[in-house]
């Protein structure tokens, strides 16, 4: 991990094109591991934090993280740039692609928020109630057993941290507010949607119309998965990802 300025990111460096990994709300640079592995050799795999839990208190929202992210890439001064994004991380990367069509090579959204979402429900989940965390996390996956308990425990301690509680609540709210549905027919880039056939978050009709509302997307359905495909099935998700990036890639790509 490098910290530049206000900038925490991973970077595997290398002298190819630049894919940028974008987590999501309870997610972390700890999600790509397969994809940092699988990758590294031909990308300069980038993976920056999305500082909702250290960005002003008025800022805190997914504007806020979208300015965050165009600053970055401004600082590290990327031409262009493949964006993969999960959850509130696609999410993100969608609203920058659309403020910066310039310096997208391309789009791969992992069960992506924008469209809809079932995530905690109406409630914040209760402080102190390590079963109802558990739980809430293991449905991020087909097979609970993915959801290892350092994954639990992270979740745990953010949401009994009342600072960063605050600011889980302020971004999803924000994320809901920020529906898509009227802007995704701008998005011009090559697009690839992978989606677990289990997820439960953002159901696969919500993939379906990420297909139909982006010009140039291809859906790939993965099953026994749900809300975070390059967790629980990289290898079949790095295959699809791969592929896709080997046809809409180039060298000669600038901004």
């Amino acid at each position: 991990m490098k910290k530049d300025g206000k900038f925490d990111y991973l970077e595997t460096g290398g002298s190819g094109e630049v894919l940028l990994l974008l987590h999501g709300l309870f997610g972390g640079l700890s999600n790509f591991g397969a994809q940092i592995e699988a990758f590294r050799g031909r990308f300069n795999v980038v993976l920056p934090t999305l500082p909702m839990f250290t960005l002003p208190l008025r800022k805190v929202s997914l504007a806020g993280l979208v300015d965050h992210l165009a600053e970055f890439v401004e600082f590290k001064g990327y031409d262009t740039v493949h964006l993969m994004g999960n959850s509130l991380g696609g999410h993100v990367g969608i609203l920058y692609a659309l403020d910066k069509p310039h310096r997208i090579a391309s789009i791969t959204l992992a069960g992506s928020s924008g469209l809809f979402e079932s995530a905690m429900g109406n409630s914040f989940p209760p402080r102190g109630n390590y079963d109802f965390i558990k739980k809430k996390v293991e449905s991020t996956f087909y097979d609970p057993a993915t959801s290892s308990k350092e994954l639990v425990d992270e979740v745990y301690n953010t949401v009994n941290d009342r600072n960063r509680g605050i600011r889980i609540v302020m971004t999803a709210k924000s994320a809901v507010r920020h529906n898509l549905a009227h802007k995704l027919h701008n998005i011009t880039a090559p697009t690839l949607l992978v989606w677990g056939k289990q997820d439960t978050i953002t159901p696969p009709f919500v993939g379906e119309q990420f297909q139909e509302l982006i010009s140039d997307a291809e859906l790939h359905f993965i099953d026994q998965c749900a809300h975070a495909p390059m967790m629980e099935r990289p290898r079949e998700f790095n295959r699809l990802l791969g592929g896709f990036l080997e046809r809409v890639g180039s060298p000669s790509v600038t901004a």
